[in-house]
């Protein structure tokens, strides 16, 4: 997302360019003509209860794609791009006054939507209902997912052999080449939907919402890029599609600091209360509107203070303001007056995270909330920076402190972020593996007990390559580890949910072995090695569960790509 999350946090942001690296199918070769790709997209779709066919696909638009670098830039036009666009203009110093927000409060063509049921036997445990996680103290205890509007589950409502991400995000010669020297802008992608008619994107964004909501999430906090075009118009449909899906499912508004170009406080309150207006943005039980900026540092105090008068004074919006920053220990003690609470962004390793005790310990001794980031990995291909997660061990570390440390709230860093490979939402590489998994931490973290587990649950993670490979293709800029990172490792994990002890037998590329697993949580790691890995669980000599990482591990390979990948047994 941010070229600028996290330099101590995060760099300075760049003018981020748009890529993708190739997947084990795609090395060496182009992404629309191979079948094995195809069919590993037809695999993860069908688990996900999707229906593409990469053989009989056509563009539902004729090619038509998305503004040329609209993820990247602070005010896209919001007009149709040409099937190969070129590059986007760089955006003006001050962005316009927000354009209104027509879909914001209403319900666009009159659709509704009542959801769908959470999924039965996909976890390990039994998904508390809405109504326990929503009630007393476990509905004080708030999770949302950062939502980062540039990449939907679909930008041109084609299917996905042919569109705009495959054509142009998930190949490195796409958008004409630009992100060559990078491999390409992405590494991942949403898990493909069919192309729709009527409003697709209302329609997409309606399937996120109920995604989301079923793994236990509150709501959205929604980064907010630009004041008008194809951002701003994502933001106010998915204020709308919240609505239709979930009244109770709330989106909290973070004007994005690093992006937003204005110095009038004005403008930003105008954009706030426009979106603010719609019934689902998040309020406290009070009333007020919960204003969370991203980088809430970037202006100062007094120059916010002068936002929340205006809100108060010209817009009649009363607030909870709960700044999230890059450098809290810096800034807390400016903005204790005016904030309700705090947030950072935190980091996206597994170590590094003591600092988390400390932060939350000084938010509630000011007397103010802590909104804690729980993360799951990071790697920007654009900025050639990578954190090692650890397999899951960042996710599971995260959630730790967030629930071990009190935090009132909890930010998924990221939902769809697809360009910093932080996303949580189900993607290609991923499946449901790593929003399963929240859902367990979650309910913990809202309920206090920690949920009983009910049936055997396999989930295997791994790298598609080594840490140390040196791609052969034309890739100049590589990824090396942020400062602070844990040191890179080339690992397999089984990380295993079990009703009861049971022999565990694995399978990674040729090398084949078997550990004894407790019964709970129990991670167990082995050395990475080409070829495909598989768990099994055994019991009397019987394999029951059993899961496999479709994704082969290659010892030459032509783009570098640092994600873990990931796959359940549940689905």
């Amino acid at each position: 997302m941010r070229a600028e999350r996290r330099a101590g946090r995060r760099p300075e942001r760049a003018g981020r360019p748009v890529s993708h690296r190739r997947r084990k199918g795609f090395r060496g070769r182009k992404p629309l003509t191979l079948l094995a790709s195809a069919f590993l997209l037809v695999g993860v779709c069908a688990a996900a209860g999707l229906a593409w066919d990469p053989f009989n696909a056509t563009s539902a638009h004729g090619g038509s794609a998305p503004a040329a670098g609209a993820p990247w830039t602070a005010g896209p036009t919001g007009t149709p791009a040409p099937a190969e666009p070129a590059p986007a203009a760089p955006p003006s110093a001050e962005t316009p006054p927000p354009t209104k927000g027509a879909a914001a409060k209403g319900n666009p063509g009159g659709a509704s939507d009542t959801g769908a049921p959470r999924p039965a036997g996909a976890l390990p445990f039994d998904m508390p209902q809405p109504a326990a996680l929503r009630s007393g103290a476990a509905g004080r205890k708030l999770v949302f997912a950062h939502y980062f509007t540039p990449y939907p589950l679909s930008l041109d409502n084609a299917r996905a052999d042919g569109d705009y991400y495959t054509r142009h995000y998930l190949n490195p010669d796409g958008e004409s080449g630009k992100h060559g020297k990078y491999g390409g802008l992405l590494r991942d992608r949403p898990l493909p939907v069919e192309p729709k008619s009527g409003d697709w994107e209302y329609a997409n964004l309606q399937q996120e919402v109920r995604t989301a909501r079923a793994a236990g999430i509150d709501g959205f906090t929604l980064d907010m890029l630009s004041f008008s075009g194809r951002n701003w118009d994502r933001c106010n449909l998915l204020m709308a599609a919240a609505r239709s899906v979930d009244p109770a499912f709330k989106i909290m508004l973070m004007p994005d600091m690093t992006s937003l170009k204005t110095d009038d406080p004005g403008v930003l309150a105008e954009a706030i209360a426009t979106l603010g207006d719609a019934p689902a943005a998040h309020r406290l039980p009070d009333g007020r509107l919960v204003v969370s900026p991203f980088k809430a540092e970037e202006k100062s105090a007094a120059w916010w203070t002068q936002v929340l008068d205006i809100l108060r004074s010209r817009h009649g919006v009363q607030t909870a303001f709960v700044p999230l920053f890059l450098d809290f220990a810096a800034h807390h003690d400016a903005f204790a007056p005016i904030s309700h609470g705090f947030s950072e962004w935190g980091s996206r390793s597994y170590v590094g995270q003591e600092g988390n005790t400390r932060d939350v310990r000084r938010a509630h001794g000011m007397g103010k909330i802590w909104m804690q980031p729980v993360s799951v990995q990071d790697a920007r291909p654009n900025q050639g920076i990578y954190d090692e997660a650890g397999n899951t061990a960042t996710l599971r570390s995260t959630w730790t402190h967030a629930i071990e440390d009190g935090a009132d709230w909890v930010q998924l860093t990221t939902w769809n972020d697809y360009s910093e490979g932080t996303q949580f939402a189900p993607s290609l590489h991923n499946g449901y593996a790593y929003l399963d998994l929240t859902s367990y931490y979650l309910t913990r973290f809202k309920t206090g007990s920690w949920p009983k587990i009910v049936r055997d649950t396999l989930y295997l993670t791994a790298r598609t390559q080594f840490a140390a490979a040196d791609p052969t293709g034309g890739q100049s800029l590589l990824m090396a580890p942020r400062k602070g990172t844990a040191a890179p490792r080339d690992t397999v994990e089984v990380l295993s949910f079990l009703t009861g002890s049971a022999v565990v037998r694995t399978a990674v590329g040729s090398a084949q072995d078997t550990h004894e697993a407790p019964a709970g949580v129990h991670s167990e790691l082995l050395p990475l090695k080409p070829g495909t890995a598989s768990a099994a669980v055994v019991r009397g000599g019987k394999a029951g569960t059993e899961v496999r990482l479709p994704f082969p591990v290659d010892r030459t390979v032509e783009v570098q790509d640092l994600q873990y990948y990931a796959a359940t047994s549940g689905r």
